[in-house]
């Protein structure tokens, strides 16, 4: 299909297959370009893949697998140019969490419900897509995902920490119970074993400082395999007991089949649930961060379809639940990647290194993979955010404490209870907008309208106030207290005005408020004013019977429209003894037009 028949597509078909909205910047160049990028990217992803692999309790092959098949096709059915799917910390520890207690991790009971997991997560992706759900993730907030991410990451070391010390803790252990046993058995520590994944540690802290170019998980890792290769040659297996990963199968991934029994779906719906959102968020999240960078706008509804896609494809060809990457998304756009085609690329690539070396993994010891799991897990851990975020905000520290507690507790529920706790506290700050007197400024100029606190300063029968927020049904409470309370401070303040601009949002039980306000304060010989409503507010009150009772003439579009109509119908008698004379209407003349 040529250049110009792809520009003149139909939109259906750009929908349907959304690769054809970039195919057209395909060239000789950009083919080199996302051609580097995707080597890249595949020498990244192969001790990444087979360390994310450990985590979730698979064989080591199936993190391979995992950056494959779903990362061409997340890649071709996206809308990010240079979003990279495949298996992530986060998802593989909750892969983990989530099956671990049904079935032994690395058993063929284990795999089938993984790849069920995996079937459901890529079904419920699509089914948010296609209905247009991509605004899901903004509830949740980058708060929690920062603390999700630390527990997970605190998670992630908690669990390597046999294979690091070399000493024997239950499989599935709670995070607690390992600490335990690390202080039980320290007596038992493996010199050896500790001596590998101490070198590969420091090593890799090491490349990462000194020459951040190469991939700094390799430097390690072949470090550390050489050092237990010579251990183990030197002293014997016997003695030093450093075990190996074993031979990795050398073959393209595998067809499987996930398991669709009426009991495995049972047990794996709630978790898929979460390992949906949990992967959307970080999809989304990466897409939008490095469009910020490369100018391009993300459609949050084609990322779900392209994801949804991904892990449904990717579950029947031995990939377990995969998302975006944000470290091989980011070095995918740091190399120059141009198009989607990097990703594909980088499968291609990653396939022929894994018929090629596929053999050395046999020499890859565990404590090097501990090692090198340590290092991501600390790199997982937004220190500078959790330290600041007390002096930000003490309700967001809240919610990014009890996530991570959370998250150390139950993963799988840790996540939710830190999006309801911060749904929680957003719905309460928007249940009480911020609602001030006012006064206009007498030593400026133009008299803007400056906030007040003492009311000897402010109009005897006039209250201004100036409202922040939307007055809907969780509002209409604060609303109505506030303004009850002007007459319990000051009664002869009958009349109130609100500078209405900052009011964004009015529902019908909020409408119903402010009529309600302009007939209690009619009966009590006052009036309800409002000026600067926006267009969207002036209409829904005007649906229904709201602006009559508020009285359209006591609806103004500016404060110079509104003063002299009030001004008017201020009672002359108080006016006239008034020492504030807080308006220029006041200065010449009393309300009934005499002269002062």
């Amino acid at each position: 299909m040529s250049r110009s028949t792809l520009q003149n597509c139909p939109l259906w078909l750009y929908k349907l297959l959304p690769f054809l909205r970039w195919w057209p910047m395909v060239n000789r160049q950009s083919l080199k370009d996302d051609g580097i990028a995707g080597l890249t990217g595949a020498l990244i992803v192969l001790p990444q893949g087979v360390a994310f692999a450990t985590i979730a309790g698979m064989p080591p092959e199936y993190g391979l697998y995992a950056a494959m098949m779903p990362a061409i096709v997340a890649g071709l059915f996206g809308s990010s140019w240079h979003l990279v799917s495949g298996p992530t910390t986060a998802i593989s520890i909750a892969v983990f969490a989530s099956v671990s207690p049904h079935a032994d991790p690395g058993s063929p009971e284990f795999i089938g419900m993984v790849l069920t997991l995996t079937f459901l997560t890529g079904l419920f992706q699509l089914i948010l897509g296609l209905a247009r759900m991509g605004t899901l993730v903004n509830f949740i907030s980058h708060t929690v995902v920062i603390g999700f991410t630390a527990g997970a990451a605190i998670l992630i070391a908690s669990s390597q920490i046999k294979n690091f010390f070399g000493i024997s803790i239950p499989r599935g252990a709670e995070f607690y119970e390992v600490l335990i046993q690390l202080v039980e058995q320290a007596d038992k520590i493996n010199p050896y074993v500790t001596g590998v994944a101490a070198l590969t540690l420091i090593t890799g802290i090491v490349s990462r400082r000194v020459a951040p170019k190469l991939p700094y998980m390799i430097v390690a890792l072949l470090v550390g395999s050489i050092v237990a290769f010579v251990l183990n040659n030197m002293y014997g297996f016997e003695q030093t007991h450093i075990k190996t990963v074993g031979a990795l199968p050398a073959s393209v991934p595998p067809i499987s089949h996930p398991d669709f029994s009426m009991d495995t779906l049972k047990t794996v719906f709630f978790s898929s649930l979460i390992v949906t959102m949990l992967a959307l968020t970080e999809a989304v999240s990466i897409s939008r961060a490095i469009a910020g960078k490369s100018q391009q706008r993300i459609d949050g509804n084609q990322e779900f379809i392209g994801q949804g896609l991904s892990n449904l494809v990717g579950s029947f060809f031995s990939g377990y639940a995969s998302s975006g990457s944000f470290n091989r998304s980011g070095v995918n756009y740091a190399s120059g990647a141009r198009t989607p085609l990097a990703a594909v690329f980088a499968a291609f690539f990653l396939l022929v290194i894994l018929l090629a070396v596929a053999p050395l993994a046999a020499y890859l010891p565990t404590a090097a993979m501990a090692g090198v799991l340590f290092l991501v897990a600390w790199g997982l851990i937004d220190t500078h955010h959790i330290m600041e975020m007390p002096k930000i905000s003490k309700q967001e520290a809240v919610v990014l404490w009890v996530t991570l507690i959370g998250t150390l507790l139950d993963l799988e529920k840790g996540i939710f209870l830190g999006i309801i706790l911060s749904l929680v506290f957003y719905l309460y700050r928007t249940s009480r907008p911020a609602i001030h007197s006012v006064i206009p400024d007498a030593s400026d100029n133009k008299r803007k309208f400056i906030e007040t606190t003492d009311s000897s300063k402010e109009c005897p029968q006039l209250k201004v106030m100036r409202i922040n927020g939307s007055i809907f049904f969780g509002a209409v409470e604060h609303v109505q207290k506030t303004l009850t309370d002007v007459d319990e401070q000051n009664p002869t303040q009958k009349r109130v005005l609100l500078l209405s601009r900052g009011m964004n949002f009015v529902d019908a039980s909020g409408a119903d408020m402010l009529a309600q306000e302009a007939d209690r304060r009619k009966k009590i010989g006052g009036a309800l004013y409002l000026t600067g409503l926006k267009a969207t507010v002036t209409e829904l009150l005007g649906k229904g019977e709201f602006m009559h009772r508020i009285n359209p003439a006591n609806v103004f579009r500016t404060k110079g429209e509104a003063f002299p109509t009030i001004y008017s119908q201020l009672d002359s008698n108080i006016c006239r003894d008034c020492k504030v004379r807080l308006f220029n209407e006041c200065q010449s003349k009393l309300p009934d037009g005499s002269s002062r």
